[in-house]
């Protein structure tokens, strides 16, 4: 019977466990460019058999929120490879998540202050990141604009670059943000994609854009070294689909042929509820979909688990079980699962921006 703390085989990665570092957001990496702070948070959460680093935007345009860092400059990527050796010095494996916003961005955060880009042109009833005078705080979205079906190749080719820039950062692989109302949702789904072209309208139109990356970025980097996060439910930045199960049970067929390494899946309403009301879908249907195409990839769950909950996943089928904001407060969570011990709670107050309070100060148990 497969344990959080067996060995496992994803991609071409030995990880030492089945528990995985899901991506945070921690509004950090002021300029964009990651610090030596995070390298030491980094490295004390190295335990994971695997950590998916931050959202990491691909582009300026791709930004959507104050301090979050960039994986498409020369200075980004030498910072960031302060991060990848930290965390293998400890024995740590770590991928990094590739993150276009889309519509969830702000003027003052885009290139010359343009308007953000999206499939259509629908504001996004959501906030995003600001820091102003050296305040941060939530502010509502910007109108975006929607692109042009001649710019679509272009964004395509920067997912395919900033893969390529996270290897030579020293990243073991990537994740294709795919999930929580950012760029590819968007196209995905039909309240943000009322789109009339090659790119919207039916399943297959709408899945292209998503599809076209993942073929792009398996080239450039290898498909043994690429995931994937969806959230096929999730309310996240006002994002939803009219009847999401045949959608993604047709994208998870597409990408069986692909042989990415791991298939990393939302349950329900990000940071939410595992049920979303008005929204039911059936995971394991969706499992069987991608396995009955022939994938080989892991299927790794993630939102709201504690031990045993995780236990009973990996028992009916998942392979790897990511946590996220358990690992912010417990940067020894492997440990604590390993002896049953209590779980630190989360300073909410210190979640987005700052320095290290409630972000490499959390109390770690005795050895």
């Amino acid at each position: 019977m497969k344990t959080l703390f067996d060995p496992v085989q994803v991609g071409n990665l030995h990880l030492r466990n089945r528990i995985v570092m899901a991506p945070l957001t921690r509004n950090r990496a002021p300029g964009a460019i990651p610090t030596p702070l995070m390298a030491q948070y980094y490295a004390q959460r190295a335990a994971a058999g695997l950590i998916i680093s931050e959202a990491t935007a691909i582009t300026q345009q791709g930004q959507g929120y104050a301090d979050v860092p960039g994986v498409y400059g020369t200075e980004q990527l030498d910072a960031w490879k302060q991060v990848t050796q930290a965390v293998h010095a400890q024995g740590g494996r770590i991928f990094c998540q590739l993150w276009h916003v889309g519509r969830v961005s702000h003027v003052e955060l885009q290139p010359e202050h343009q308007l953000p880009v999206a499939p259509s042109a629908l504001v996004a009833k959501t906030k995003t990141y600001l820091i102003r005078d050296g305040v941060g705080a939530f502010v509502p979205t910007s109108e975006p604009r929607a692109l042009d079906a001649e710019e679509v190749p272009g964004i395509v080719r920067d997912f395919r670059h900033a893969a390529r820039n996270a290897l030579l950062a020293g990243f073991d692989g990537v994740e294709v943000h795919g999930a929580n109302g950012y760029l590819v949702d968007q196209f995905l789904k039909t309240g943000a994609n009322q789109r009339r072209d090659d790119y919207g309208g039916s399943i297959e139109n709408r899945a292209r854009f998503l599809l076209e990356v993942m073929r792009e970025v398996c080239e450039e980097v290898g498909r043994e070294r690429v995931g994937l996060r969806l959230s096929p439910v999730t309310t996240a930045n006002d994002i939803a689909d009219d009847d999401p199960q045949p959608l993604f049970d047709y994208v998870v067929k597409q990408l069986a042929p692909l042989g990415i390494a791991y298939l990393h899946l939302i349950e329900g309403a990000t940071g939410g509820p595992r049920e979303v009301e008005g929204r039911p879908f059936d995971y394991e249907a969706m499992r069987r979909a991608w396995r009955d195409a022939g994938a080989k990839g892991a299927w790794m769950v993630n939102n709201g688990y504690d031990q045993a909950l995780a236990e009973q996943a990996l028992a009916e089928g998942a392979d790897l079980v990511a946590f996220g904001r358990p690992f912010i407060a417990n940067p020894d969570l492997v440990q604590r699962l390993r002896s049953g011990a209590p779980w630190n709670a989360v300073e909410k107050a210190t979640l987005y921006g700052g320095g290290a309070k409630g972000y490499t100060d959390y109390p770690e148990l005795a050895n």
